[in-house]
């Protein structure tokens, strides 16, 4: 055999092993870029799974409700979603379970949303209701209170309405002569007594029968004078001048009480008698002495 026959045969056998090199070679770097596109979807996927999770344990976060066992279990399934990121990022815990995972924490917590959403709906049905109960009872309390009100103001009607009134009282100061005659007198050095007339007007609706009436004879200080008469006082123990029991029908009726200082003499000056039933001023008069 010679050199150049050898040269030939040499030079298809390095060829061929070139050629099965090369294919070794373009295998070899198919295999990694498959491999690499493989890691490079996992990746992916394991990103996509771990924000899934992250907006899933938001979405837990935005629950609300002041139900305490809801609030616990919801606190629970939280914790569930951190150990599942945790194991997800550590490469633990398969993607596809992690997906299962987190598809049935997803399921749990649209059934919370739609819990609390129908509490959220019969808080409001009840809050509205018991605005309406409350707005019920303030009408009730109100129209009670106005029933009250009239029952009060008919009642002082009535009493105002049963309360006597003297009309056209007079006052005028009265001397007594030796021979027991009475003059009228406006001066002070020459007064035995007062006499004070008036007439009651018809009252209907007062009960009728024996009414004590009273005087309150008081000077420019305010002062009440007391009469000579055996009681100087009302029956509330109010100071009274002079006091004079009345039969009274209901009827129109014209009296006098007299009033008889209990000292001799009482000084010049301006008085203002008022006639009283009870402790109620029923007329008023002055008597003006020199």
């Amino acid at each position: 055999m010679d050199a150049q026959r050898i040269l030939i045969i040499t030079s298809a056998l390095l060829a061929m092993v070139c050629i099965g090199l090369g294919l070794q070679l373009y295998q070899t770097n198919q295999t990694v870029v498959a491999v690499q596109a493989d890691n490079t979807a996992i990746s992916f996927e394991r990103d996509q799974v771990l924000f899934d999770l992250e907006k899933l344990s938001f979405s837990y976060d935005t629950l609300s409700t002041e139900n305490a066992l809801m609030l616990a279990q919801i606190a629970d399934q939280k914790n569930d979603i951190g150990r599942l990121v945790q194991q997800v990022k550590n490469g633990n815990w398969s993607l596809a379970r992690a997906k299962q995972e987190a598809e049935t924490l997803r399921g749990i917590m649209k059934g919370y949303v739609a819990t609390i959403d129908s509490l959220n709906q019969l808080n409001l049905a009840l809050i509205d209701e018991n605005d309406q109960m409350r707005a019920r009872v303030e009408e009730v309390q109100e129209r009670n209170a106005s029933l009250v009100e009239r029952q009060e103001n008919m009642e002082e009607m009535i009493t105002a309405g049963q309360t006597l009134q003297a009309a056209e009282a007079s006052a005028e100061g009265i001397r007594i002569l030796s021979n027991g005659r009475q003059r009228p007198t406006t001066r002070a050095s020459r007064l035995s007594m007062v006499r004070v007339c008036f007439t009651l007007l018809e009252n209907r609706i007062a009960s009728a029968g024996s009414k004590t009436l009273h005087l309150q004879v008081s000077n420019d200080s305010g002062q009440i004078l007391m009469g000579e008469q055996s009681a100087n006082a009302n029956d509330l123990g109010n100071p009274v001048s002079a006091t004079r029991e009345l039969d009274y029908n209901n009827e129109r009726i014209e009296a006098c009480i007299f009033f008889i200082p209990s000292t001799e003499r009482i000084p010049a000056g301006i008085y203002t008698i008022n006639i009283l039933e009870g402790n109620e001023v029923i007329g008023s008069t002055q008597l003006v002495l020199s």
